[in-house]
């Protein structure tokens, strides 16, 4: 065997070898997404969970999508961290097998709730009348249920050995989908079942969205130049929902094409590379991969404005309970500072006003009512003087 063909064998293994200082700036960002996917999605739960505002039906699978990026940030990215780093747990069959079936999962999933939210955003523009019908609590569960075992069952029979197996792949320098004993692998029947047909009928949704809300801003247009009258018909709130719901549906999409523009250059770099001639290009591509987990709350924060405020309301509501720890404190202080009496009465019903009117403000107004005083006593002794 010559030295050449031998590369190409253990191509990433040996060009990782190599290049330590590439692995290791590639174990930092992988490490930075998934600390940022954990609070990101973290965050996104509690908000969707605590928020009134943003909690509607697309919420639901929203949720879903944030829980199964979060379990991917917790229990897969650690593993590619560690692969990066040259720690060699991927001759560990035990875990060869699990990594990479919670990272197929995980694929699957994400792109069927996504397909999920796409579908629900479609029923609500287009055929509202059935909206009510079709999302029911019963429904909606049996639709995230439907889900997780779709995409768990494909991954199934891979884990057994049956179609495919998960094994430490020499030329990919990890654990990955490799064919069984009988020369199968379940790789090309699971990026058509668990990529292409999802996306083919997101683009058919989005399609019929587009075509829609077209002919809804046409109508607008047409009433505004025909007819000055009440634009509080029917037929004006119908559209103006529409236009409403248009707003997250954008997000959705582009929820979608982040999804597709991280995916897209580990599949075209597999599918012509499998010999990992170009190890750079596969590391490029996976560290693209692990991106999508913390995508989702950036998109959220940038294109929804009452994403936002429960964004903004869970942080200040964790400030505001760690000022209120310090309340007893300042109260100590301001005894202090008064230690022949109590405020003034009219002091007293400031700090009860703004404490009604502020929130978390009254600890800035009690130790200003502290201070004013203290100055005031200050004076007095001056004067004395």
């Amino acid at each position: 065997m010559t030295t050449s063909n031998k590369n190409e064998i253990i191509g990433f293994e040996l060009w990782a070898e190599k290049n330590q200082n590439i692995m290791n700036a590639a174990a930092f960002l992988t490490l930075l997404i998934m600390c940022i996917g954990i609070i990101g999605n973290g965050l996104t739960i509690i908000a969707l969970v605590k928020s009134p505002r943003i909690r509607n039906v697309a919420s639901a699978f929203i949720i879903s999508l944030g829980a199964a990026d979060l379990l991917f940030c917790v229990v897969v990215l650690p593993f590619s961290v560690s692969r990066f780093l040259n720690f060699n747990w991927a001759q560990n069959p035990i875990l060869c097998s699990i990594v990479p079936f919670l990272q197929y999962v995980n694929v699957g999933v994400s792109l069927l709730f996504i397909s999920m939210i796409t579908i629900n955003r479609y029923i609500m523009i287009v055929h509202t009348s059935l909206y009510s019908r079709i999302y029911r609590p019963i429904w909606i569960a049996s639709m995230i249920a439907f889900c997780l075992t779709l995409a768990l069952g494909m991954q199934i029979p891979t884990l057994l050995g049956i179609w495919g197996e998960y094994k430490h792949d020499p030329k990919l320098g990890t654990c990955s989908i490799t064919v069984d004993r009988w020369g199968r692998s379940s790789k090309t029947a699971l990026f058509i079942i668990g990529f292409i047909i999802p996306c083919i009928v997101i683009v058919c949704c989005y399609t019929g969205i587009f075509w829609v809300i077209r002919k809804s801003e046409n109508r607008m247009q047409k009433h505004q130049i025909s007819t000055r009258s009440d634009p509080n018909t029917k037929s004006m709130q119908a559209i103006k929902r529409k236009r409403n719901e248009w707003r997250l549906t954008k997000m959705v999409l582009a929820i979608f094409l982040s999804f597709v523009i991280c995916y897209l250059p580990i599949t075209i770099i597999k599918t012509t590379d499998p010999d990992v001639l170009h190890p750079v290009l596969h590391l490029i591509a996976y560290v693209m991969l692990y991106i999508s987990a913390c995508f989702n709350p950036i998109i959220y924060v940038i294109m929804n404005k009452q994403y936002r405020k429960a964004y903004k309301s869970i942080l200040q509501f964790g400030c505001c309970k760690t000022a209120t720890k310090r309340m007893p404190v300042l109260r100590t202080i301001s005894k202090r500072l008064h230690p022949h009496g109590n405020l003034p009465p009219s002091a007293h019903v400031n700090s009860q006003r703004q404490t009604q009117e502020e929130g978390c403000k009254t600890i800035v107004s009690q130790v200003s009512i502290a201070l004013e005083t203290m100055d005031n006593n200050n004076r007095n002794m001056s004067s004395l003087i």
